[in-house]
């Protein structure tokens, strides 16, 4: 498994990791029952403090991506692609959400925002 830290990203590292495991879930490179490293491991290879992985590894159990099987490891659980789509597609609006907020505060007025929105559409 290839993860990929940014320390340089305002993006916390635990959800730096929460993302690069959702993205290879949702692409398939990481299936149902796939074993991912132990929290030591993880630490150990991306040279950060186990307390991040763990907090990563924990939110991905809460949100019903992995099971933890304690004395055996972290594994992938079965996911409802719709379900995790419908998700996808939530995390997306709040960030839009957020974003359009921004704008207004800062004065742009609605065409402006659809103008800005078509431009990065078309990149």
């Amino acid at each position: 498994m290839k993860i990929i830290i940014n320390n340089t990203s305002m993006t916390p590292i635990y959800e730096q990791i929460i993302d690069q495991i959702k993205k290879m879930i949702v692409k398939g490179e990481l299936k149902e029952n796939d074993s991912l490293p132990s929290v030591r491991s993880l630490s150990n290879e991306l040279k950060i403090s186990a307390l991040t992985v763990k907090k990563a590894y924990d939110f991905l159990e809460n949100e019903g991506y992995i099971q933890t099987v304690h004395g055996k490891g972290s594994y992938i659980k079965s996911i409802n692609h719709d379900i995790l789509s419908e998700n996808i597609k939530l995390e997306f609006q709040q960030t839009l959400e957020q974003a359009i907020s921004k704008a207004k505060s800062e004065g742009l007025s609605i065409e402006e925002i659809k103008e800005l929105f078509m431009l990065v559409l078309e990149d």
